[in-house]
């Protein structure tokens, strides 16, 4: 099990999300052990690699279904009614970070929003699951914010679970590497 430091008591969680939980000691063991030109660890007892298999079975995700694509939000303009549309608010200029939302916005917002019915329930899940992409699945090296590609993807809220987020992660680590998640 990994486990990490949060802001937030696990009592404040609504009981049907789970706690992602990081470990600091075994991620930096893991980017240490990182070879970028191979994809793989490597280990004392050899060489080893992430696979689709891994990812399913240690973070849970689905790898079959459909593809996690779609278009960047072109403006500005574009993410706040989109950020309107999902979360009920949108975010200003300065809770923005080049083509992502700040991870302090979406946690602030998700702190906020009270969990009185299905639709606020709803939100809450969206915006634990975009504090997933950002800070677990899909984060960068600054950790500071989660692209905004991911919000179309949350518009309908009952085929979220029909992506293909674990082969989406298994390409992100690929693409950018284990450094990412080095903090």
């Amino acid at each position: 099990m990994m486990t990490c430091d949060h802001p937030l008591p696990p009592d404040r969680y609504h009981p049907s999300i789970g706690v992602v939980q990081c470990q600091k000691a075994l991620i930096n063991a893991l980017v240490e052990r990182w070879r970028p030109e191979t994809h793989t660890f490597h280990l004392p007892i050899g060489e080893c690699t992430v696979t689709l298999e891994d990812v399913a079975v240690i973070l849970g995700l689905p790898t079959n279904g459909l593809p996690v694509t779609g278009m960047t939000l072109s403006s500005f303009e574009t993410l706040e009614g989109e950020c309107f549309h999902q979360f009920g608010v949108a975010p200003r200029k300065a809770d923005c970070r080049g083509s992502g939302i700040k991870i302090t916005w979406l946690r602030n917002l998700k702190e906020r929003i009270q969990l009185t019915n299905e639709n606020s329930m709803q939100r809450y899940v969206k915006c634990h699951i975009m504090l997933l992409l950002g800070t677990i699945l899909f984060g960068d090296k600054s950790g500071a914010s989660v692209h905004w590609k991911f919000l179309p993807l949350l518009r309908d809220f009952h085929s979220i679970s029909n992506f293909s987020w674990g082969s989406a992660c298994l390409a992100h680590l690929y693409r950018y590497g284990i450094s990412v998640y080095h903090t």
